[in-house]
């Protein structure tokens, strides 16, 4: 890749500190949200099931990990850092009725 740049002249300007880490950023953030937007239309349609798993690591951190099961398979919505709150089934309630209504009751089998 190197030599290929510098076979395409002296001139080349590199890209700036904003170019890398404004559009660029944003760019890759667009990208799993538009795979996310494929399977949204797909759970209107046919409906789908959600899926939860939690861990502990070594050092305690309690994490739970949302996942949504349709046609497509499985994708991954979101992560919870769940540490301060594991052991209290109101918090815990609170975080699946939350995830139910981000992706909608009525496309939930």
């Amino acid at each position: 890749m190197i030599e290929a740049i510098g076979r395409y002249d002296v001139g080349l300007k590199s890209p700036s500190y904003y170019e890398m880490r404004v559009p660029l950023l944003k760019k890759e953030l667009d990208y799993p949200n538009n795979l996310l937007k494929g399977h949204k239309e797909l759970w209107v349609k046919h409906c789908c099931s959600i899926m939860s798993e939690a861990w502990t690591d070594r050092k305690r951190r309690s994490i739970i990990n949302f996942m949504v099961n349709s046609f497509l398979g499985t994708i991954f919505v979101k992560s919870i850092d769940a540490s301060s709150f594991m052991k209290s089934r109101e918090k815990i309630y609170d975080l699946f009725d939350k995830f139910v209504e981000e992706i909608g009751e009525q496309n939930i089998v």
